[in-house]
This record gives C-alpha cells, sequence and structure tokens, in this order.
C-alpha cells in the first residue's frame, strides 16, 4: 500500500475499526480456544480440526494486519462538509445513462469500501473517476471495454448514511 491515503466515509471508519475490535476480542480467542481443544485430541499430523482452526488463525491474523494497515494511513471524509456543487467522494449522486435512458444512483466511496451490490463505487474506478469533479447537467464520458458510456449528472447531495 505504501504510503497511500485511503479514503473512507465515517460510517466506513466505523465499520473497519469495529470489525477489527470484533477480530482481536472475540475471534482470536474463539479460535485459540478451538486449537487448545485440537490439541488436546492428541495426534496432530492428522488433525482436520487442529488443521482447519491452524488456517482459521491465519485468515484472522492476515485481515488484522490489512485493516491495520488501511485504518494507519486513513483519510476520512467528512460527507457533512462536502461540496455539493461538483462531485466528490461522500456524494450521492443521481445519473441519466443517456444510451438506455437508465438512471442510476451511487455513492462515491474510497477503494476500500467499494460495494457495487449496495451502489457504492469508487473513487478510483472509470465510473467514479469520470464523475469526480462533474457538476448538475455535466456529461461524462466513461471509457470501457464495451466503448464510451455517456452519463448526464442529474442530482448531487449528502450520503444519506
Amino acid at each position: 500500500m505504501g504510503n497511500k491515503k485511503t479514503l473512507l466515509t465515517y460510517k466506513g471508519l466505523q465499520d473497519y475499526e469495529n470489525e477489527l475490535q470484533e477480530l482481536k476480542v472475540v475471534r482470536r480467542k474463539e479460535v485459540a480456544q478451538k486449537i487448545k481443544e485440537a490439541r488436546e485430541q492428541g495426534d496432530l499430523s492428522e488433525n482436520a480440526e487442529y488443521d482447519a482452526a491452524k488456517d482459521e488463525q491465519r485468515d484472522i491474523e492476515a485481515r488484522i494486519e490489512e485493516l491495520e494497515a488501511i485504518l494507519k494511513n486513513v483519510e476520512v471524509v467528512v460527507e457533512d462538509e462536502v461540496d455539493l456543487d461538483a462531485i466528490s467522494v461522500g456524494c450521492q449522486v443521481k445519473i441519466l445513462d443517456c444510451d438506455y435512458n437508465d438512471e442510476l444512483e451511487y455513492k462515491i466511496v474510497g477503494s476500500t469500501e467499494a460495494n457495487s451490490l449496495k451502489g457504492k463505487i469508487s473513487n478510483e474506478s472509470p465510473v467514479g473517476k469520470a464523475l469526480i469533479g462533474a457538476k448538475v447537467g455535466d456529461v461524462v464520458n466513461v471509457e470501457t471495454q464495451a466503448g464510451v458510456i455517456k452519463y448526464k449528472v442529474l442530482e448531487i447531495q449528502r450520503s444519506n448514511d
């Protein structure tokens, strides 16, 4: 990750902090208990429970490390202070797909918070990149593998979550 700042909304920051706390306080103890119980069963060379618990422990420690790295270089976007004149991280936007006359709504977030199924797109994605800085009424062109897609910005507002 280097020294690249991770952009997060306040909700995203809380979610990551809560996940980290859960992993460190609850999940570590649970896995340690599983390992202890598996060890008490004797021979570890053919002990599936022990192997599974060690794999789970490895996954938890890797996720803790990942979360700590994210949180170490975080920059929180204060959504109440987001400028609504132009699209930026933390905005909720309504856009029109000019080709299909279809209205879409997205929240622009940092790359670690992106989740297209929840309508959260990264400021680093092709659509997010094209929308950053656009104003209501602007038409932006997004380069995709299928060609250029045109979106018209209909509305910019503060996020509602």
